[in-house]
């Protein structure tokens, strides 16, 4: 797992950005998130954990969980 904090939501687009402790941003779609977070309360500065999948997009963040 990695760990990270929320750094940014698009509420309505329904997807955000990851900033992980190894210095990288992932990108996470709501459709991605444990059932520990809603999406709709989401804000940033949240500490988080996740899997790093790939996509054809590059990296992005699966199953996040609260930290």
């Amino acid at each position: 797992m990695t760990t990270g904090t929320i750094k940014k939501v698009v509420a309505d687009r329904g997807f955000g950005f990851i900033a992980a402790e190894d210095a990288k941003e992932y990108f996470f779609h709501r459709g991605g998130l444990d059932s520990s977070l809603d999406f709709d309360r989401l804000v940033g500065g949240e500490k988080v954990e996740f899997e790093v999948t790939q996509s054809p997009k590059g990296p992005r963040a699966e199953h996040v969980r609260a930290a």
